[in-house]
């Protein structure tokens, strides 16, 4: 099982797919709670040079108030992540499948809740 949901833009810019990401997140009731620069990061603490890799942190409020109902240290694993990476010729989007990563909890109550926000994170990857 693929632990992401990806897609690739080719001849994109990354602030291009990064605006278009947070519209097409927030259209299906993400926030970004936090980005990570993890290029400027690396180039700080290890002074080393790495293609653009940028790290936000979704979150849909109410799908997390839902998960948190069910099992109150599911927030251990909370946002939900999104990667925007440069890769040869565009830019490539990765959201992190929530099933994928729920599969430690066993708890068929939040199992569901893990599909709905994998279907709301497919949605936004697709409108990007």
């Amino acid at each position: 099982m693929s632990y992401t949901i990806n897609r690739i833009f080719e001849g994109a810019t990354l602030d291009d797919i990064d605006a278009r990401t947070r519209a097409a997140l927030a259209d299906t009731g993400f926030g970004v709670l936090t980005e990570i620069d993890v290029k400027a990061t690396m180039k700080k603490k290890l002074d080393i040079e790495m293609p653009a890799y940028r790290i936000l942190g979704a979150c849909n409020p109410k799908m997390a108030h839902q998960a948190i109902g069910i099992e109150p240290r599911v927030g251990a694993m909370l946002p939900c992540n999104v990667i925007l990476r440069e890769v040869e010729g565009g830019v490539e989007v990765s959201a992190i499948d929530p099933v994928a990563s729920m599969q430690a909890i066993e708890n068929a109550e939040l199992t569901v809740v893990a599909g709905e926000v994998r279907d709301l994170l497919a949605k936004a990857v697709e409108a990007i």
